[in-house]
């Protein structure tokens, strides 16, 4: 089997306990993942914002995109990655 993108190898349960770690009371976390590190800590936060659209602009920012993902809670406090 070929490598798997990473979108979805974060949505894998591996790196669900990263997730809810990582993911903000409030707000939004740019976090990206770190393969080389052991499991358990390879997510790793970049920057928090109070709002999505700035989260969602530093994302479109960076050079490989698919490598950053925004961690937020819903309106029904549920754990959220974009």
């Amino acid at each position: 089997m070929g490598w798997t993108p990473l979108k979805i190898k974060l949505s894998n349960r591996i790196f669900e306990k990263e997730k809810e770690k990582l993911t903000p009371e409030t707000g939004f976390n740019l976090v990206s993942i770190d393969y080389f590190q052991d499991i358990g800590s390879q997510l790793y936060l970049i920057e928090h914002f109070q709002m999505y659209q700035d989260a969602l602009n530093a994302k479109k920012d960076r050079k490989n995109q698919d490598e950053y993902f925004v961690l937020y809670k819903d309106q029904n406090n549920e754990f959220c990655c974009r």
